[in-house]
């Protein structure tokens, strides 16, 4: 999955928690997704898929103690 990089390649995604990544450790879903613009990117040996997001725009999707959940992400442009 490509998120894009700076400037005016930059992409907004919305995304949504689809579900923990851990059963052993609860971690919630919120009740909504949240449109994200990508300012950033940068990926070491095995990130493939992974999203970092702002505290704010994570906890408006998942329970801030989760910590990693499983999203879906949906490219705006």
């Amino acid at each position: 999955m490509s998120f894009g990089t700076t400037g005016q390649d930059a992409r907004m995604y919305n995304v949504t928690c689809t579900g923990p990544t851990n059963q052993d450790v609860p971690q919630h879903c919120g009740e909504y997704s949240v449109t994200v613009k990508i300012v950033d990117y940068y990926c070491s040996a095995g990130c493939a898929g992974t999203m970092d997001l702002s505290q704010e725009a994570f906890a408006m999707i998942a329970d801030p103690n989760a910590g990693k959940v499983n999203i879906e992400c949906k490219n705006l442009w």
